[in-house]
């Protein structure tokens, strides 16, 4: 079964009709998708003028059966410091909500799907 953190970039491209990146999502088994990612959207849905009509497209894809969404709890917390740290010995910090969103593909054992190279310095991690 392919299972697959989808980044906030991701779910935008979809929406915008990108076609490697719907191509992609139809293969996947489980989607999986973070609070983290949501809060993304929703923070870009109140700075433009179709908020209600980008929340309902959200709720949309998020009732499919195929998604699921994370929420944040103390073990992704601990996934996160660990990420943190390890990235801060290395002198790579990078933005915090991808901190989040790669704790959450860890600790779910999901791969990640995002066109954002700041994931590339997380070691471990697997990228779709």
């Amino acid at each position: 079964m392919k299972k697959v953190l989808i980044d906030t970039n991701i779910y935008s491209l979809a929406m915008r009709g990108d076609r490697n990146v719907t191509d992609a999502l139809k293969k996947i088994d489980q989607i999986g998708i973070s609070a983290i990612s949501i809060g993304e959207l929703f923070s870009g849905f109140k700075g433009g003028n179709f908020e209600e009509r980008n929340k309902t497209e959200l709720n949309i894809f998020l009732d499919s059966p195929r998604v699921m969404i994370f929420l944040i709890d103390v073990e992704t917390a601990d996934f996160y410091a660990s990420i943190l740290n390890n990235l801060k010995s290395k002198g790579t910090p990078i933005p915090t909500n991808y901190i989040w969103i790669a704790a959450v593909a860890f600790q779910n054992g999901f791969k990640l799907f995002s066109k954002d190279k700041h994931f590339n310095v997380i070691p471990g991690l697997i990228q779709l």
